[in-house]
């Protein structure tokens, strides 16, 4: 059996679990969350999605 969940929902988890349990204040995450914009914009943007595929292949296990 697969199940398939999108990064975006991992990511707001872990952001959830963050401020519910290690008590990171909301703010915080707004900031956070406003400079990984900010950064998906810029020159960075298409080696950081390179990246992230690439690790996301290496743990679905369709690395080559």
């Amino acid at each position: 059996m697969t199940v398939s969940l999108p990064l975006v929902v991992v990511l707001g988890v872990v952001a959830w679990a963050a401020i519910k349990f290690m008590n990171i204040r909301l703010w915080v995450a707004v900031v956070i969350a406003l400079f990984g914009f900010y950064l998906a914009h810029s020159f960075l943007a298409p080696a950081i999605d390179s990246g992230t595929r690439t690790g996301v292949g290496v743990v679905n296990g369709n690395h080559r």
